[in-house]
């Protein structure tokens, strides 16, 4: 165990040793702490905008900045190897590819963590500094959520759709070992699954329920019992849990199976 904890901690330094790691944290810590201020000094004193919904609005931002940045770090995180050709140093220690394959996408998870941290951290500090508590917020309940478990909702739904995506990008860079194509491809899904949700509207076509895309935000089932066609929390679950699956597997097989030597 201590072992495998060594290799999660060498992947933890290929990370965050890297210049560009943090120049993307700062980045992220500057938006969130930047929209509750321009939110603040843009809106007159008849609109003042409460913390929860300046931090909401701060938040459904900056979380697609947070997921393209985790994408780029899955997507380096093997084809990176092969790139430099660090693959067969790496491969000659004396852990199993699996224990390779598994340390480095949990050290992706931890950078997403400590990202998101970053961003509810900046977000929530600004908007505390910078929006009015005594106007309250969206004040209102949610579905019986209150403002705050509201916005924290929103979170966990929008880390979810991030650590979907970063595993796709992360499967992408397993098998085809091109970081760039896995960049463009996760980030493609990200930006056009609404469009393929109207091609494909899970109303229309019953088939088209078991599509990821179809399910990947989460959001709506914070307000609503029931999602696009007539999808319950749990079926959405279900679903993103069983292509998850796929993607780790295919992953694994994949990694586990690769002939370096050529």
């Amino acid at each position: 165990m201590g072992e495998f904890a060594s290799l999660i901690h060498n992947e933890n330094i290929k990370i965050f040793r890297r210049l560009r790691t943090w120049i993307m944290l700062v980045l992220l810590a500057l938006m969130s702490a930047l929209f509750p201020a321009l939110i603040h000094f843009t809106t007159n004193g008849s609109n003042v905008v409460g913390l929860w919904d300046s931090f909401r609005t701060t938040v459904t931002i900056a979380f697609f900045l947070n997921t393209i940045f985790t994408a780029l770090v899955a997507a380096d995180s093997v084809a990176g190897e092969f790139t430099w050709g660090t693959i067969k140093l790496l491969l000659i220690r004396p852990w199993s590819r699996s224990k390779i394959l598994l340390s480095k996408y949990i050290s992706l998870v931890i950078f997403s963590l400590v990202s998101t941290g970053v961003l509810i951290l900046f977000g929530y500090g600004s908007a505390f500094i910078f929006s009015s508590r005594a106007a309250g917020n969206a004040g209102d309940m949610v579905m019986g959520w209150g403002p705050g478990e509201y916005v924290f909702m929103i979170i966990l739904c929008s880390y979810i759709e991030l650590f979907l995506t970063a595993a796709i990008a992360f499967m992408i860079s397993s098998v085809f070992r091109s970081s760039g194509l896995a960049i463009v491809l996760s980030l493609s899904i990200m930006f056009t699954k609404d469009i393929f949700i109207a091609i494909f509207n899970p109303d229309r076509y019953e088939w088209a329920n078991y599509l990821i895309f179809a399910h990947m935000n989460l959001s709506n089932y914070v307000v609503s019992d029931t999602g696009p066609g007539g999808a319950t929390l749990g079926f959405a679950i279900a679903v993103l849990a069983v292509y998850y699956v796929v993607f780790m597997a295919v992953s694994w097989i994949v990694f586990r199976k690769r002939d370096v030597a050529a």
